[in-house]
């Protein structure tokens, strides 16, 4: 077995434990919660979105802040509901006059305090080619909604 196939079986045992892991909210994180590794976000047990981090607490509590850069998440589910899907890298369309926009502020902000009341499930990964794998293997075993993976 070669190191890409080692990868591989670890990966698929690392997605069975955090499918298999404590549920919890964003507003109520456990002490005991993995320095690095993956996450997931769901409602109603479907899962919406997965990330990785090397400073998962961190990373979490970002996506409810009040800051486009650090809650993508939020700003992610922001564009679905306002049909802003596409992004734009001209002042027309951009992240800062989407939030000067009070409909998509509104959704901005609903998203963030929806996203507190999401569950959360973690596993421990160091490893970042592990991570990256992991990550992309989660969103695509679970279908995960808000994942694509697209180049910008």
């Amino acid at each position: 077995m070669d190191s890409f196939d080692h990868i591989i079986m670890s990966v698929r045992g690392k997605y069975d434990s955090l499918l298999s892991s404590p549920v919890f909210r964003i507003a109520q994180l456990p002490k005991d919660l993995p320095e690095a590794g993956i996450y997931i976000i769901s409602k109603h047990s479907k899962v919406l979105y997965v990330g990785r981090s090397n400073c998962i607490r961190k990373r979490l509590q970002y996506h409810t802040r009040n800051n486009h850069n650090q809650a993508t998440f939020a700003f992610l589910l922001a564009r679905y509901e306002t049909g802003n899907l596409k992004a734009s890298y001209k002042p027309e369309g951009s992240r800062k006059q989407l939030l000067e926009n009070a409909v998509f502020r509104e959704a901005f902000d609903k998203a963030r305090e929806d996203i507190r009341k999401m569950d959360v499930q973690v596993v421990e990964e160091n490893d970042p080619v592990n991570q990256a794998i992991l990550e992309i293997f989660t969103a695509h075993k679970t279908k995960a909604k808000y994942n694509n993976f697209d180049n910008h």
